[in-house]
């Protein structure tokens, strides 16, 4: 089995690089605001897919834990509120920029963090490989799906934060 068809490692993947997106928006010598637009658009596709195609398929496997799968859920709402408040900025480097951007980094690491230690790591214990291959796929297609559809702008990620 590859490893980067794996849905743990796919989820990785996105989570190093939205803490690398994270970085890129903290520093006066990036482009802050291109960094943004790819936060989003990963962040918006990321979630849709585990919500949509991973969370579901993990519930059904008896050792994984259901109520973390649902914080998980929760977590992904806030991040995306935190997100829409900082697309919601004006200016890029003000205060309230900063203030935001702390609220995402906050909000979005504290995620990422327990769904490593408990989501994920449920899924490779309990989850076979052959299935974890199957669901990484899934997730890959899912995400590319979302991704085309331009999730990440402000009209869009507006969207899913009123259908939380």
């Amino acid at each position: 089995m590859s490893e980067a068809r794996d849905v743990v490692a796919a989820i990785l993947e996105d989570h190093r690089t939205m803490e690398d997106l994270l970085r890129r928006m903290r520093s006066v010598e990036e482009d802050r605001e291109a960094a943004l637009k790819d936060f989003a658009a990963l962040l918006i596709a990321h979630g849709e897919a585990e919500e949509t195609e991973i969370y579901p398929a993990l519930k059904r496997f008896r050792n994984v834990d259901s109520e973390a799968v649902e914080h998980g859920e929760e977590e992904h709402h806030e991040g995306n509120e935190a997100l829409l408040a900082l697309m919601e900025v004006d200016e890029v480097g003000s205060d309230e920029w900063d203030e935001k951007l702390e609220e995402l980094a906050t909000a979005v690491t504290h995620h990422l963090d327990e769904e490593e230690r408990t989501i994920l790591n449920g899924a490779r214990e309990n989850v076979p490989e052959e299935r974890r291959a199957e669901l990484g796929e899934v997730f890959l297609r899912d995400r590319r799906k979302h991704l085309k559809a331009d999730c990440g702008s402000i009209d869009s990620v507006r969207a899913v934060v009123r259908a939380q």
